[in-house]
């Protein structure tokens, strides 16, 4: 709010200061005053149609401009009437205004070296003293949330890069462990490979010689026990032919 009064005020001043009236700029000063900002656009670029060069036609120009969220627009006309030929009174209130402008583009930077100019020529306007300060203010905000944004992307970063390197230890852990597991598989295979041929080592081997030799003997003993089987089977054939006694 406190910008808005700042420009009416100016604006009457500014009337005042007219060194002839103008009618065009008269009519464009009560439509602005009621809020119609359109019809004061009108007004005041017919006046600078008689007078391009009319300093009050363009202030108030640049603040309607201002009025319609045209701030682009209205900074490039009070921007050219920035002339040092003029009372430091009213330079002043041209640069005070451009302040307001690039105030309300946030542009804080531009708006603190307008409100400088300002207070060059004219060092006891507290208004803009106000304002200076309040820009200085939010440029020191903006800068602190920017570097709290920088500090808030560098630590999601190094989390990030944290993440990785304990994804890379664990993936590296992984891998030793599935080495030792191979290892150990294929040192068991080994030993049991080892043991197998050591078994077949172990089991005793005997020679063609001695292999006949056993077999021999084997089916010498078993033609024993026929004959002998033979010989029993006869002695019962014999005594079953003797006659029974009555």
């Amino acid at each position: 709010m406190r910008y808005i009064i700042v420009f009416v005020l100016l604006l009457t001043s500014l009337t005042s200061y007219a060194q002839k009236d103008l009618s065009d700029v008269r009519k464009g000063n009560r439509s602005f005053k009621k809020g119609d900002y359109e019809q004061a656009i009108l007004s005041y670029k017919r006046a600078l149609e008689r007078d391009s060069s009319s300093l009050h036609a363009n202030y108030n120009l640049a603040n309607t401009f201002y009025r319609l969220n045209n701030s682009e627009a209205a900074r490039d006309i009070i921007s050219s009437l920035a002339d040092s030929t003029l009372s430091s009174d009213i330079l002043s209130k041209i640069f005070h205004n451009l302040g307001n402008f690039y105030i309300s583009d946030k542009d804080y930077s531009s708006a603190i070296e307008a409100y400088k100019n300002s207070l060059r020529v004219n060092p006891s306007d507290m208004e803009t003293k106000a304002n200076l300060a309040y820009a200085q203010k939010m440029l020191d905000k903006n800068n602190n949330q920017d570097q709290n944004k920088d500090q808030d992307q560098n630590k999601d970063q190094d989390q990030n890069k944290d993440q990785d390197q304990d994804k890379d230890q664990d993936k590296d852990q992984d891998k030793d462990q599935d080495k030792d597991q191979n290892k150990d598989q294929n040192k068991d295979q080994n030993q049991n490979k080892d043991q197998n041929q050591n078994k077949d080592q172990d089991q005793p081997r005997i020679s063609p010689q001695a292999a006949q030799q056993l077999l021999n003997a084997i089916q010498n003993k078993e033609q024993q026990t026929q004959e002998r089987a033979q010989k029993e089977r006869a002695k019962k054939i014999e005594g079953s032919k003797r006659e029974k006694n009555w």
